[in-house]
């Protein structure tokens, strides 16, 4: 962590799952201050007394701005002697923007936009943008608007010299146990009673940890070049095995699923990374780094010359990958701390 030691670092969506994961990650660390930007006060309070509470000599660290990236005005004093920039703010849920798309457009990409104008002007060294999969060969209004986002993540990287601010992005897929995701849901219906509902016992899904999605983002940070997407080979499984892994683990294997059809905007597989981005993507063994086209608008010198090669990737998707089964899932779920303690409150 020494690359970060007296740093100052600011998280977007800061009170969110990812922005928690960088605190147990970064708070016992020699960073000098963690700034956590968002716009729900009810939530900064919380995570204000839950780290005073679990870190009493060490909470001091973190400053808290109510603030919403859709407002330039009230990201630029976030920004002032701010070093680096995770921005996690997002509107993340594939139905909520299917009804409501303008709502996505303006925090994934205005917003973005906005982060990222901010960041240039204050002169942050270096800023990671957190994508998603979804934003591979977009279907849904979330998805799209995560794609427009990288385009603007990678236009404004082309705007300023990486010297000044270095920008880059990371593409990831689900992960487990997140705000919103399914393996909660699953365990609260398990706690009632209730049948576990699945959409598609034959639809993939990657999984990760948190930990690992904070493996990437400094990963990226530490050997992403300036407008690169830097994306983590993972694994995957069926919604069919995540369901009978969960159900494994809190006993309730005579438990009924009930399959209630895909939602809005939903795919069968979801893509880390597309064929268009393999001809000229970088594999380094556990990532891929997805550089940036630094060619102009003046195409016309490119006419007679050219590189014929392309690379051998192929695109990379949730089918595609490893598939885990029951017992290579529940090996997964029982190292996270989530699933731990919710195994407890069962008496497990």
């Amino acid at each position: 962590m020494s690359i970060f030691n007296g740093k100052t670092l600011l998280i977007t969506g800061g009170t969110g799952s990812f922005g928690n994961a960088v605190l147990d990650r970064f708070l016992d660390s020699d960073i000098g201050e963690i700034r956590i930007f968002s716009r729900d006060e009810k939530k900064q309070d919380d995570m204000r007394h839950h780290y005073q509470s679990v870190a009493p000599d060490k909470s001091d660290k973190l400053r808290f701005y109510i603030g919403d990236v859709r407002d330039l005005a009230s990201v630029r004093p976030a920004m002032v002697g701010v070093d680096y920039v995770f921005h996690a703010a997002a509107l993340k849920q594939v139905p909520s923007c299917e009804f409501f798309p303008l709502e996505a457009v303006k925090t994934n990409v205005f917003g973005t936009e906005n982060v990222l104008t901010a960041a240039i002007d204050a002169g942050v060294r270096r800023a990671i943008c957190l994508s998603t999969d979804k934003a591979a060969y977009p279907v849904n209004a979330m998805g799209t608007s995560k794609a427009m986002m990288e385009k603007v993540i990678i236009a404004k990287s082309r705007t300023v010299s990486p010297e000044k601010t270095s920008i880059c992005c990371t593409r990831y897929g689900n992960v487990m146990c997140s705000r919103g995701s399914v393996i909660p849901l699953f365990i609260d219906q398990i706690r009632v009673g209730k049948p576990l509902t699945v959409t598609d016992p034959t639809m993939t899904r990657f999984i990760m940890s948190l930990e690992e999605a904070v493996d990437l983002v400094l990963y990226a940070f530490e050997n992403a070049e300036t407008g690169d997407i830097m994306v983590q080979k993972a694994p995957a499984c069926t919604i069919g095995v995540l369901a009978q892994a969960v159900k494994e683990l809190f006993r309730a294997t005579d438990a009924e699923t009930r399959v209630i059809g895909i939602r809005h905007g939903e795919k069968m597989y979801e893509t880390l990374l597309t064929n268009e981005e393999c001809a000229f993507a970088i594999d380094l063994g556990n990532f891929y780094r997805v550089p940036c086209d630094k060619r102009g608008l003046n195409y016309d010198k490119y006419f007679n010359q050219g590189d014929a090669e392309r690379n051998t990737l192929t695109e990379f998707n949730s089918s595609n990958t490893a598939l885990l089964d029951v017992e290579q899932v529940k090996a997964k779920l029982l190292a996270l701390k989530y699933i731990q303690d919710e195994l407890a409150s069962f008496g497990f």
